[in-house]
């Protein structure tokens, strides 16, 4: 089972980017699926996730700013991001829960200058 995420670059302060995260198999094989960020000497972080039932949750820094949501069609999680400001600066990695197993994504980095 494989991950692919894209999506990610480079966008002044304010903008917004749309990541995508597209597993190998269906979305629905996976009981949780949703991001994580690292930025450069800081520990890894929760940004969304999403369950089956389409419940979700947000880091506390999100704030309304970033959405998580898929696309059955596509077989796709996308990650919303507006409002973008410096401190998103990070590597964003998407993941799924698998069976008893978290799989992750190769990350994607998005830049924010200010």
């Amino acid at each position: 089972v494989q991950l692919q995420a894209s999506g990610g670059g480079t966008v002044q302060a304010g903008g917004s980017l749309r990541l995508s995260c597209t597993p190998s198999r269906s979305i629905f094989s996976f009981s949780l699926r949703g991001w994580y960020r690292q930025a450069p000497g800081k520990q890894r972080e929760l940004v969304a996730t999403i369950n089956n039932g389409g419940w979700t949750n947000y880091g506390d820094f999100v704030r309304g700013r970033f959405a998580i949501f898929g696309d059955n069609v596509k077989n796709t999680m996308y990650l919303e991001m507006t409002k973008l400001t410096p401190e998103d600066t990070a590597v964003y990695y998407c993941f799924a829960d698998y069976m008893d197993v978290t799989i992750w994504g190769q990350g994607t980095q998005v830049t924010v200058s200010s």
